[in-house]
């Protein structure tokens, strides 16, 4: 049995949908779903008990999806099942994103549960690689791909964000801890630019893998870009048809790229 432990945004019904038999939702009080409805809510400080229920539910398979906030962790809480979790729990809120979303999979797969990535579990949610629409990157696009592709080796080593908007040889936006549409409600117009999103080279593609959706599509066409670059394997999309409709329209890109290793 699978169980999502869901946070906000389009992923989590995403993945919910393209199972046969629906999984079992499930979500860190504090970072509530918005497009699926948990039916048990746990807090970190009560971690142990919940990995203990979710065996008595019959759950072998863990997907970690959707977008969720840090949490408060308070002691006074902390009931025994999550005391030989504590030092780990507290390295774990140390971390940068990648090193907790690490620690928080082996102390899933140290308690018996399989985690599989949303990829994984909604495999249609990553496009094949190449140019998916009618407009097609030029020479520039190629430039700006390849500045992309330092600001992600950039970004990974402080443990930052994901995306960027790039020229050739000017970066005007770095996606923060805010996340992609904070960067792009606040990002001026930008003609010609491209917007770019990989994974962090290194990171764990269980979970936290990029996503874009029909949002990121509108706000590139408000921007004024010439298009968008992915990582082919390393990014979701979210209603692809009407991300490469939206596109298609307005003359933008889609390429899905292969990095160069």
């Amino acid at each position: 049995m699978l169980a999502l432990i869901a946070g906000r945004g389009e992923l989590p019904r995403a993945v919910a949908m393209a199972q046969d038999t629906a999984p079992l939702i499930c979500a860190l009080e504090g970072s509530m779903p918005e497009t699926v409805t948990a039916s048990h809510v746990f807090r970190l400080e009560r971690l142990g008990g919940f990995l203990k229920w979710l065996r008595r539910q019959g759950v072998t398979h863990v997907c970690l999806c959707g977008a969720v906030d840090r949490p408060r962790f308070d002691l006074l809480k902390l009931d025994l099942a999550t005391l030989a979790l504590l030092p780990r729990i507290r390295r774990a809120l140390r971390r940068g994103d990648d090193g907790a979303l690490r620690i928080a999979i082996s102390i899933l797969e140290q308690a018996g549960f399989k985690v599989i990535a949303a990829h994984e579990a909604a495999p249609d949610l990553l496009p094949k690689p190449g140019t998916l629409t009618t407009a097609q990157p030029d020479h520039s696009a190629q430039q700006a791909a390849e500045t992309g592709d330092r600001v992600s080796e950039e970004q990974a080593s402080k443990d930052l964000g994901q995306a960027c908007v790039v020229t050739e040889v000017d970066v005007l936006a770095r996606e923060s801890e805010a996340g992609t549409d904070a960067m792009l409600a606040g990002t001026v117009s930008a003609p010609g630019a491209v917007f770019y999103k990989a994974p962090k080279p290194g990171q764990d593609r269980r979970a936290d893998l990029p996503v874009i959706g029909p949002e990121t599509a509108m706000r590139a066409v408000q921007l004024g870009l010439a298009g968008l670059v992915i990582e082919a394997g390393g990014v979701m999309v979210l209603d692809q048809r009407k991300v490469i409709d939206i596109l298609d329209k307005a003359g933008l890109f889609l390429w899905v790229r292969e990095r160069p290793h």
